[in-house]
């Protein structure tokens, strides 16, 4: 085989290896992306669900205070 297509191959083949790796951290990229916005749904779900649990204590609280005034 001639020196000319062993160093074209070689360097085809580094430009492959390196398109590999790109894609390669690319995915990795868009995983780690995802994943930190799945974490802030998740957090802001959290977050809305505890203030509507604070909410409803809240007006539990008043309606039973309320109640416990009306008796006295």
């Amino acid at each position: 085989m001639p020196i000319a297509i062993k160093a074209a191959a070689g360097i085809i083949g580094s430009i492959l290896a390196i398109i590999a790796l790109v894609i390669a951290v690319l995915k990795g990229i868009l995983a780690l992306i995802s994943f930190v916005t799945l974490a802030i749904k998740i957090a802001v779900i959290g977050l809305f669900v505890a203030v509507f649990i604070i909410i409803g204590l809240m007006v539990f609280r008043t309606f039973r205070d309320k109640r416990s005034k009306s008796k006295d």
